[in-house]
């Protein structure tokens, strides 16, 4: 893709934004990176939302240090790069779960305290709102999660008050998927780093992934239908609906 090719991406995350009031004047608002392709596009397309928006707000990035052997200085250079201070939220959440309670399904507690870790985090540097990187495969990957394994139809919201923390938890890019943000991330050479967590590739969501992609290989505008499907059901409402 050329530079002048990629605003539509943006248009469509500005739809986004606005139907379902994610991003607001005077909001402060802590992006979550993980070294993943994901968070480092959300990051940039948020600075690049920042500049066109009709209004003002601030960003923030966190980067949550899980305790693995990762270099996040690459990620703190890039934000630096775009104008934006971070954050590093230091944590032992990888020996915890790996080695003091080596739990047998060890992402239910990674994901729960990585989360809290976030949460907390944000609330430190006042922000009301916390951005993470969810896109519309992640989406339709959790519906297939809860259908296969769970026996229920649902997935996550586009937009979520956490109680706990009072903070709004928001998915700018769950309209778009995946391969655009890979193919952004390599387009603007966003910072990379590998996940090291030995169970990154063995888990049920990593399965519906695999799925995913067979099915699409079949069926080629599923992720649209899925898409529209979330627009037009209960699970993604607007919040004058």
């Amino acid at each position: 893709m050329k530079r002048s090719d990629g605003k539509w991406f943006l248009t469509a995350v500005k739809q986004t934004i606005y139907r379902y009031r994610m991003i607001e004047a005077g909001d402060s608002v802590a992006v979550a990176v993980s070294g993943g392709e994901d968070s480092g596009a959300l990051l940039y397309i948020l600075e690049l939302f920042r500049r066109h928006a009709p209004f003002s707000f601030n960003l923030q990035a966190i980067f949550v240090d899980l305790g693995w052997p990762m270099e996040p200085a690459p990620l703190a250079r890039y934000a630096d790069e775009l104008g934006i201070p971070f954050t590093i939220e230091e944590t032992a959440i990888a020996p915890i779960v790996f080695e003091r309670r080596r739990e047998k399904n060890p992402c239910a507690l990674c994901s729960k305290m990585r989360h809290g870790a976030l949460h907390q985090a944000a609330r430190g540097l006042g922000a009301n709102k916390v951005a993470v990187g969810h896109h519309l495969d992640d989406a339709i990957e959790t519906f297939l999660l809860n259908l296969i394994f769970s026996g229920t139809l649902g997935t996550f919201k586009p937009k979520t008050h956490l109680d706990r923390s009072g903070l709004y938890l928001i998915r700018p890019l769950i309209q778009l998927p995946g391969q655009t943000l890979s193919a952004l991330a390599r387009r603007e050479k966003i910072p990379v780093i590998e996940n090291p967590c030995p169970v990154s590739e063995q888990t049920r969501r990593r399965e519906m992934g695999v799925l995913l992609d067979q099915l699409v290989a079949r069926y080629p505008d599923l992720r649209q239908k899925f898409s529209s499907a979330f627009r037009e059901s209960p699970y993604w409402p607007a919040p004058d609906e």
